[in-house]
């Protein structure tokens, strides 16, 4: 009886850990089963500095500043830096994507080529020739995406980015979006690995994307 009872003790514990487990990986964006069976965090788990709970990220398929249709696949071919924004943004944007080009270009000086990239909210202005203009004010390797409303939903929603245009008079072009200003870490064979808010530093943005790179990610 008693080494029954002992059992069914360490068995308990087992269980209770497992579900514990499988909870705070749940709310911190692991991979549950992996973190159970391997019972490790990955290598560059001391790079990433959000938790996010549940998937983000994904495929997407929007147009470049010539026009041309490309996709995830076409653009994350290295360590990137993405953003969410519009071209007529008067404050926020101009200055999340000058944070970003300073990251890239410190990352540059240490030897590491990284891609800045910004995606428009607003397509009905946002024309592949305007966002390819914008893009190219802050560095020379930023890229400039666009699309149809739909495309540009789509990769929104991949990324749970908030946007929403305000109401304007009919034929009036002058309007403001509200959305998310986060920028999200992609890299190649593994999309989202990261976020960072506006209050990160160049240099902080860059030593994350540093670390990935280093921990072999």
């Amino acid at each position: 009886m008693q080494a029954r009872a002992i059992l069914f003790v360490i068995a308990a514990a087992v269980v209770t850990f497992t579900v514990a487990t499988f909870a705070v990986s749940m709310v911190l964006g692991r991979n549950p089963v992996t973190s159970v069976i391997m019972g490790a965090a990955p290598s560059h788990a001391s790079c990433i500095g959000g938790a996010v709970a549940g998937d983000i990220g994904g495929p997407f398929t929007l147009l470049d500043a010539t026009g041309e249709t490309v996709t995830d696949a076409d653009i994350v071919t290295e360590p990137t830096i993405l953003y969410f924004g519009y071209t007529f943004c008067p404050d926020v944007c101009p200055l999340d994507n000058m944070r970003n080009a300073q990251a890239v270009e410190i990352l540059e000086e240490r030897g590491i080529m990284a891609t800045p990239v910004f995606v428009s909210v607003d397509p009905e202005r946002d024309t592949p020739e305007v966002v390819g203009l914008f893009a190219e004010n802050f560095h020379d390797r930023m890229i400039g995406l666009t699309g149809s409303p739909e495309q540009v939903s789509a990769a929104a929603g991949a990324f749970r980015v908030f946007y929403n245009r305000h109401d304007a008079e009919a034929g009036d072009s002058f309007y403001l979006v509200d959305h998310s200003t986060f920028s999200y870490i992609l890299m190649p064979g593994l999309g989202f690995v990261d976020f960072v808010r506006r209050a990160e530093t160049p240099e902080g943005l860059a030593d994350r994307i540093a670390c990935l790179v280093e921990a072999g990610v």
